[in-house]
């Protein structure tokens, strides 16, 4: 009788992973979801998914967590510790899993350009990391995350009818729904040979600033207007932080949002509007203020 092996998913209590993870469950796969916190994830638990025990820094959990293990779906973060300990984790979790079928490692659309961010550019590190190992692979790198859009700190300045962003108003940004991540991260893991030795960047719309604050505006049910911050904002958060609103304002992201919409029609990618949907139950208590 042939075992039917498990996906695994890492950081399953986090945005990318969890999406992940409830793509391939509602695809009826079989899950295992990777977590140094599995009390946060009982929710995945009770959709089906073997919630295990993992820390990147320990190495003997995470060859635990992948036995029974056919293919990967790898996440890396800097936040929280630092980007040297992001490559150190990544080489970690790539080499532990180097016997497994596939591999696909989320990173950051133009991470390989190059961009000076330092978030981009230690997960094109694991990048060239994951490159040199003998498995097969595949690198998905997604543009900036609509769902931000929903956080505190951008929903605070709701309030006051502004959407404040350092980015130039003529400056387009590309925007992907983490669903929308979990769904493609999904399709690769189950398609593995369609997928082998692919670089994708990931967006489903692109809008400029004042075009996004309208979006967000008609969700809300109230108008917004958009702002452009100074990069001292930015700069009071973090320098990467900066170094990324920078680069998005100088540079740009260049993703093809039409040829992924054409060729993979099976994501049910999101546009801005799509996604704002989900403001409107999500309203802080500031932004339902008449």
């Amino acid at each position: 009788m042939t075992q039917i092996l498990y996906h695994a998913v890492t950081g399953a209590t986090g945005a990318q992973g969890g999406a992940t993870a409830r793509a391939l469950l509602a695809a009826g796969q079989r899950v295992r979801a990777l977590t140094r916190r599995p009390a946060a994830a009982t929710q995945l638990a009770a959709s089906g998914a073997d919630v295990v025990y993992a820390d990147f820094r320990d190495r003997s959990s995470v060859e635990a967590a992948l036995k029974d293990v056919d293919t990967l779906f790898a996440v890396t973060t800097p936040f929280g510790s630092s980007v040297e300990q992001e490559v150190e984790d990544g080489a970690t979790l790539v080499s532990a899993a180097a016997h497994l079928r596939h591999i696909a490692f989320t990173s950051a659309t133009n991470a390989d350009r190059a961009t000076g961010i330092p978030h981009f550019d230690s997960k094109f590190r694991i990048e060239r990391f994951l490159v040199e190992q003998d498995v097969p692979w595949t690198v998905l790198g997604p543009a900036a995350f609509m769902d931000q859009y929903a956080e505190p700190w951008h929903r605070s300045s709701y309030a006051r009818g502004v959407l404040s962003v350092p980015l130039p108003p003529d400056r387009p940004l590309a925007l992907v729904a983490t669903e929308d991540i979990g769904a493609f991260a999904a399709h690769v893991l189950t398609h593995p040979e369609d997928f082998a030795g692919r670089r994708i960047d990931l967006a489903s719309d692109e809008l400029t600033g004042p075009s996004i604050a309208s979006v967000l505006g008609v969700a809300l049910g109230r108008p917004l207007r958009f702002e452009e911050a100074p990069i001292s904002v930015a700069e009071r958060y973090s320098p990467d932080l900066a170094a990324m609103f920078r680069y998005f304002g100088e540079v740009g992201m260049s993703v093809d949002v039409a040829a992924l919409r054409r060729e993979y029609p099976m994501i049910g990618w999101h546009r801005l509007a799509d996604w704002a949907v989900c403001l409107s139950a999500r309203r802080a208590p500031e932004t339902r203020r008449p």
